[in-house]
């Protein structure tokens, strides 16, 4: 190896431990310095709505960029799809281990505009842009350990609820134990019903965390009504479902996601303050914005409003629900597809 090529991989190890992460930006999303420097150097490639990029299974060897457009990705196996739009990438797992199989289908939305980079483009980056491919690298590693553990989580919780059916199987004689167990749970969606909230709620003190303070959100499924019409009651289900998903993805171990009722859900969370309680507001709607539904004849594009407020010590469950559903009502005022959160002081943090 040569002595340039050592010094530019010691100067960009150094950069990466060193550049900050721009919070501003969405997971797959570029900064404008990064899209400049990958349009810049990419392949352009124009793709017409339907075309195949490439095919879940196959080797792939390049990475890409949307400049303009759309791609849906689709995982197959009951997972939902996901829109990559403009200044996003998606196939970078490619540069950073070699040759990989793909795990997706990647199919224009609509007519695209793409830049390409290979291998050989994105070594010589390496070389000569350390500072950018350091910030660009390390927000991509962080994402995907970040989908990893996402993955991890979601095979586990399968595992477990593998586990809960089989234990029911065996105790079907204990017809209290069973019945028990459905009280507590919503079945279409498997997260904690009403019943089992308020059940946690009279346990709550047993798992409060120091320096942290309540806080809750309101999750509600923008004009239901429409995809039931639209698409009927089984999308409508797994519509729901999903959206199930991401309230638990956006739960810690110590937080209770719950359904409500219908296409109501909450997630009664302990944080550090309000910008958490806000970043975990984004995290559902950014989450939900990005599921497509294949089941459905037309593009159905699902969007939810959130309502959500710090929860006070010594005030009871009412009064919480009573502070979020106002601010949910402020979002779907709105026009939904966004969320308005209740802060002391008469602040509102809105998006």
């Amino acid at each position: 190896m040569s002595s340039d090529k050592v010094e530019s991989t010691s100067e960009l190890a150094r950069t990466l431990s060193a550049t900050p992460l721009r919070p501003s930006l969405l997971p797959r999303q570029l900064s404008e310095e990064e899209f400049a420097l990958f349009a810049r150097v990419g392949i352009a490639r124009e793709v017409s709505q339907g075309e195949v990029i490439f095919r879940r299974g196959e080797l792939g060897r390049s990475m890409f960029i949307v400049e303009a457009g759309q791609v849906q990705l689709e995982f197959g196996d009951g997972l939902p799809d996901k829109l990559i739009g403009a200044r996003e990438f998606f196939g970078e797992l490619v540069l950073f281990i070699g040759s990989h199989t793909r795990v997706a289908n990647a199919v224009a939305f609509g007519p695209a505009t793409l830049r390409i980079v290979d291998q050989e483009t994105f070594e010589h980056l390496i070389a000569t842009e350390p500072r950018l491919l350091a910030q660009f690298m390390r927000r991509s590693f962080s994402y995907l350990v970040a989908s990893e553990q996402q993955l991890i989580q979601s095979l586990k919780r399968r595992n477990e609820d593998l586990m809960v059916t089989l234990d029911s199987l065996r105790q079907t004689r204990t017809q209290l134990s069973t019945a028990q167990r459905l009280v507590q749970t919503d079945e279409l969606s498997g997260l904690c019903n009403r019943r089992g909230l308020y059940m946690f709620l009279e346990r709550l003190g047993e798992h409060r965390l120091p320096g942290t303070v309540l806080a809750l959100l309101l999750v509600d499924l923008d004009r239901f009504k429409q995809i039931n019409d639209r698409c009927g009651h089984l999308v409508g289900d797994q519509v729901l479902r999903a959206i199930a998903e991401e309230v638990q993805n956006a739960a810690s171990s110590v937080d209770v996601p719950c359904r409500l009722g219908g296409d109501e859900f909450a997630l009664l969370m302990q944080v550090t303050g309000e910008e958490e309680l806000c970043a975990r507001a984004t995290q559902i709607i950014s989450a939900v914005r990005a599921l497509r539904f294949p089941g459905c004849k037309d593009s159905l594009a699902i969007t939810v409003s959130v309502g959500g407020s710090l929860c006070g010590e010594h005030a009871d469950w009412a009064v919480w629900y009573s502070d979020a559903d106002a601010a949910l009502y402020e979002a779907k005022g709105r026009g939904g597809d966004g969320y308005h959160v209740a802060v002391p002081g008469g602040v509102r943090c809105v998006v």
